[in-house]
């Protein structure tokens, strides 16, 4: 319960420090972005792992979200101090929010604009799949309830539609014993014979 209610604060104080420079230029630095993503990766964990944590992991866990959490509000302070008094009011007014918030949705467009055409792509049907293909068999062996006693199983034409690399007089065989029927029937003895 802890780790996936810390977690998820985790993921947006990430998302946070990930968007400010966008929201709040004043009080962002160059690393900005790489903590965000490591604060991120954090939350994950923690919301992807939380039935793992219990007892002194998760204690663990608690006393170094303190930790960073802490050392978190001191870096905010820091860098509050360091603007001077009109960055500091700029940065109350309702007017500088608003144009923050619409760049931030300009940017989201661009993005969106540019992941349009893959999208696209990855969505795109492929063709032939999910339609089912005619059954062009040649040989079809059903499968046998029980085998026969010595019998020849006799070939007969099939019903498959033949395609144009098939003879329309394609034949059923049930077995082995139907085929050497057939390569008798096809081939005198003597022809066997020289060729063995």
């Amino acid at each position: 319960m802890f780790a996936t209610l810390g977690g998820t604060l985790t993921l947006l104080v990430g998302l946070a420090v990930l968007l400010l420079p966008l929201l709040a230029n004043e009080l962002s630095r160059p690393r900005d972005a790489a903590w965000g993503a490591v604060v991120l990766l954090l939350g994950l964990v923690l919301v992807t792992c939380a039935e793992r944590l219990a007892g002194a992991p998760m204690l663990a866990v608690l006393c170094g979200g303190l930790l960073v959490g802490r050392l978190g509000v001191e870096v905010g302070q820091g860098r509050w101090r360091q603007l001077t008094p009109e960055e500091q009011q700029r940065l109350w007014s309702a007017e500088r929010w608003r144009s923050s918030l619409q760049q931030l949705g300009a940017s989201l467009a661009a993005v969106l604009g540019l992941l349009q055409p893959l999208l696209a792509l990855v969505s795109r049907p492929v063709a032939g799949l999910g339609t089912p293909r005619p059954v062009t068999k040649r040989w079809v062996r059903p499968e046998p309830a029980s085998p026969p006693d010595g019998a020849e199983a006799e070939a007969a034409p099939t019903s498959a539609e033949p395609n144009s690399e098939t003879s329309s007089d394609a034949l059923v065989v049930s077995g082995f014993d139907a085929i050497d029927a057939l390569l008798q029937n096809a081939a005198p003895e003597e022809d066997l014979g020289e060729a063995g």
